[in-house]
């Protein structure tokens, strides 16, 4: 088989993975190709604001599991391919020269077991390091399974590590993939959050939920994300909309992924890293799934406008930060504002703040932007759904390398 047509084959196939990021990274380069000290990989932003690019494929596509879900499983009648790790260091080497990339996502099929396709990931990587001295930035997935001096090995040679949860619940992982363990996949998060360092995967480590294949709620799926950084200190948790490519008794009969669900847990989850949101806060036992209708702050305020609105030259960092409208940056520009004078309805909009939102949750001054008495729960989300609406679901595709 002719490389191009390897790559056409194993690059389709690596777009189902969502769990590539590319912050975090120090990895300097004194000589050779690439540096991953300023900037990262895998269609993400950098802390400065760039969005980067990366080589992302498969080794092979094929494998010795029958994940219900994956288009690879073994029982599915697709067209095979095996990268030799040459062939993905000639593929990087002249990408990166040709500007179209600036790392590589390198993931892949489990052939023969586990300790033979990661030994097969470790030699690529090492000959990129080694042999042709490629410093930019290597994401990799570590295969559930193989032995810790393997994992070890692949470790010290990339810049990031995930290893998929694949599915919230074990329960779901066993009815779906029951050929993956969970406690495999946990044991390799423990390993790389107890030896992380400047030598052994700088910038951390990631997973992927697969969202819409069982029938968890969302409340469940974020107290997993949760449970998930606060004992493994993962730089992110990846949710990926179930997409069905598969015909089987045990998987949802849907046609459409469930794209806008998708997008609010990303929501809620950049609450509850950046914003000090609490699980809580956002959902319960009450009200367990999102309003699709509305963003996951908006839908707080909503549910708590006992603590609305808030008086913009008065209430607290964190106060502010709860407002729809206001982010991180908005919030410290107001803070940083007030002292100097009693900031306006106008000067929040020369802050950049999404006034056509938080004007509803706020005063300036102690004066509300409209008429008090409309201050109630119908109005406010009538008019925050009309906005949604003008606003198109968010959908990121992976990149063709072909026309």
């Amino acid at each position: 088989m002719e490389l191009k047509e390897k790559l056409i084959i194993l690059a389709d196939c690596a777009k189902y993975d969502a769990s590539c990021s590319s912050s975090g990274s120090t990895r300097s380069n004194n000589k050779g190709l690439g540096n991953a000290a300023y900037s990262g990989i895998c269609h993400s932003f950098s802390s400065d604001g760039r969005c980067i690019s990366l080589l992302k494929i498969l080794m092979t596509n094929c494998c010795i599991f029958d994940c219900k879900y994956c288009l690879n499983r073994k029982s599915n009648n697709i067209k095979r391919a095996t990268f030799t790790p040459e062939e993905i260091c000639s593929l990087t080497l002249n990408f990166y020269r040709r500007n179209y990339i600036e790392g590589l996502f390198l993931s892949s099929g489990i052939i023969k077991n586990p300790d033979y396709t990661m030994n097969l990931l470790i030699e690529t990587i090492s000959l990129l390091r080694h042999k042709y001295h490629f410093n930019g930035y290597i994401h990799a997935k570590a295969i559930p399974g193989a032995s810790v001096s393997l994992l070890k090995k692949l470790g010290s040679l990339v810049d990031r590590l995930s290893a998929n949860i694949e599915l919230p619940t074990a329960s779901g992982l066993k009815l779906l993939a029951p050929n993956k363990n969970s406690n495999e996949i946990t044991n390799i998060m423990s390993y790389v959050k107890n030896n992380q360092s400047r030598n052994f995967t700088p910038a951390g480590q990631s997973t992927q939920m697969i969202i819409g294949a069982t029938n968890e709620t969302d409340l469940d799926i974020m107290q997993k994300s949760h449970s998930l950084y606060q004992n493994y200190k993962l730089k992110r948790v990846f949710y990926s909309a179930y997409i069905p490519v598969n015909t089987d008794k045990y998987l949802p009969s849907i046609t459409i992924p469930p794209l806008k669900r998708e997008h609010r847990l990303y929501e809620a989850d950049w609450l509850l890293r950046y914003y000090g949101f609490k699980v809580s806060d956002i959902l319960d036992e009450s009200n367990p799934n999102f309003n699709l209708l509305v963003d996951p702050k908006a839908d707080f305020a909503l549910r708590h406008l006992n603590e609305f609105p808030k008086e913009i030259n008065e209430a607290s960092y964190f106060d502010l930060l709860k407002v729809p409208g206001i982010g991180v940056t908005s919030a410290k520009r107001i803070i940083s504002s007030r002292r100097y004078f009693t900031i306006t309805f106008n000067d929040l909009k020369k802050m950049g703040i999404v006034l056509k939102r938080a004007k509803y949750f706020i005063t300036c001054n102690h004066r509300y932007f409209i008429d008090k008495s409309l201050f109630k729960k119908e109005f406010l989300e009538s008019n925050l759904i009309l906005e949604n609406k003008s606003l198109t679901s968010p959908k990121v595709n992976q990149l063709s390398l072909f026309e």
